[in-house]
């Protein structure tokens, strides 16, 4: 695979190493992910599949293991760098949307690109084209509170995008909506995605959601096994 955004590289996570409970939640995990590249991560509540997009968004370490985004090996950089490539090469996207409560939709996603010395209008100019995309463009000036559930995860989706990502990282990101928003919501998603070209690892317990990425690994007892 020529290109790849994201390299895991032997990695081993446990918890409470060295005690009687310990727990051994990931076992050698290998991941390769490609330019343009959308790959399901499937795995039920507790089986570490967040822990695995924690590190390989670089919110946690690995006991072992290298974690390469762009080429570039994480290991061991500092954590000034390690947030750096979080706020220009990594968006994240969670179950819940996390939006600022105070702000509007457009301003959701427009300070993100504050925050990484994008000008106002420019910031803005982009907030709009993104909410565009998903079709929420017309709610850009409501609060969170007045958005409906998939409308705010739609912004979500589009706040992860707003300072032009390499990765995206989603876990569970339709979790919380009812099956009919949550397709219509993942359509979204898609769209954005593919629109974008960025690679993204997408966790779901949802093999319909699933089947519709480029490919399948499910997350059983510590390893990855394709599907």
């Amino acid at each position: 695979m020529s290109n790849p955004t994201l390299e895991l590289s032997g990695i081993v996570k446990n918890y409470n190493a060295g005690r009687e409970n310990e727990v051994q939640v990931l076992r050698q995990i290998d991941l390769t992910v490609g330019e343009g590249e959308v790959v399901a991560l499937v795995a039920p509540s507790g089986a570490g599949k967040s822990t695995l997009l924690h590190i390989a968004g670089l919110l946690d370490t690995a006991d072992t293991g290298t974690v390469k985004i762009a080429g570039q090996n994480m290991t061991g950089l500092s954590d000034h760098k390690r947030t750096v490539i979080r706020r220009e090469d990594v968006g994240f996207i969670y179950q819940f949307h996390h939006l600022l409560p105070e702000f509007t939709a457009l301003e959701n996603i427009a300070l993100p690109q504050l925050s990484n010395g994008v000008a106002g209008a420019l910031a803005a100019e982009r907030g709009l084209d993104l909410l565009t995309r998903v079709g929420v463009a017309h709610r850009a000036d409501h609060r969170p509170a007045a958005l409906s559930g998939g409308e705010q995860q739609r912004v979500a989706f589009c706040r992860a995008l707003a300072n032009a990502p390499r990765l995206l990282l989603a876990d569970e990101p339709t979790g919380n909506l009812d099956p009919g928003t949550s397709d219509q919501v993942f359509g979204a998603l898609m769209e954005l995605v593919r629109g974008t070209g960025l690679s993204a690892v997408i966790a779901t317990h949802n093999l319909e959601l699933a089947a519709r990425m480029d490919r399948k690994l499910r997350l059983q007892n510590g390893i990855l096994v394709a599907l």
